[in-house]
């Protein structure tokens, strides 16, 4: 048996533009003087006997001011979603060395991995399920229903050690042969760096596992 049930124990500052940014910028006031050029040359040689409708003049003028405005909007959204994704990174920082809990994939690397189970009360036995990393299902165990730390050891049926890799883990809580619930198991693993990845932070786990900093549950110093 390689699972074994035991007894529980007790903002930065903001960055300056940059070259692409400036470069937009003085476009878009460019275009805006070239704009205002062509209404003024457009006025000055308009027939005195049939002029131009002034109303046009202003919504033509409304309308790119409010193109204008459009775009300096998106810049500063995107300067402060930048911000936000620095702000985060560093606060996760933060974490880099400690052991973070979550019911996200876990490296074995042969070292026993502890586990919490918490069976339904209506459970008259309950299943330890392992997937590998491809989301095969590689061990399935059961076990009596009692709430507390197990001890995963990664010992297969054959008795050899099962590769070194993540896995996932989940309990099934049975009762007359029913499932009634399958619950995600949560695990510690040590944090080893915060990321940037498509302007959303990730940590790094052991192994190269990556969690969303939002599915941690749980924070300690590493025993």
């Amino acid at each position: 048996m390689d699972v074994t049930q035991t007894t529980a124990t007790t903002p930065p500052a903001a960055t300056a533009p940059t070259g692409k940014e400036k470069e937009a910028k003085s476009a878009l006031s460019s275009d805006f003087e070239t704009f205002l050029k062509m209404l003024t040359v457009q006025m000055q040689n308009q027939d005195p006997m049939n002029p131009l409708d002034s109303t046009e003049f202003a919504v033509q003028l409304a309308t790119f001011s409010s193109v204008e405005q459009q775009v300096r909007t998106n810049d500063l959204l995107k300067e402060m979603a930048a911000q936000m994704t620095v702000a985060g990174m560093s606060q996760m920082a933060g974490w880099v060395g400690m052991e973070a809990r979550s019911a996200g994939p876990v490296w074995f690397d042969g070292t026993p991995i502890r586990l919490d189970a918490q069976p339904a009360s209506a459970a008259d036995r309950m299943a330890l399920v392992v997937h590998d990393a491809s989301g095969q299902e590689v061990q399935r165990q059961e076990l009596a229903p009692t709430a507390g730390p197990l001890s995963w050891a990664g010992v297969g049926a054959n008795g050899k050690p099962l590769p070194e890799g993540a896995y996932t883990f989940s309990l099934q809580s049975i009762a007359k042969g029913t499932v009634l619930r399958t619950d995600a198991l949560e695990t510690y693993s040590r944090v080893i760096e915060a990321r940037n990845e498509k302007g959303a932070t990730v940590l790094v786990l052991e192994g190269g596992v990556k969690v969303a900093p939002t599915d941690v549950t749980a924070l300690r110093e590493p025993a």
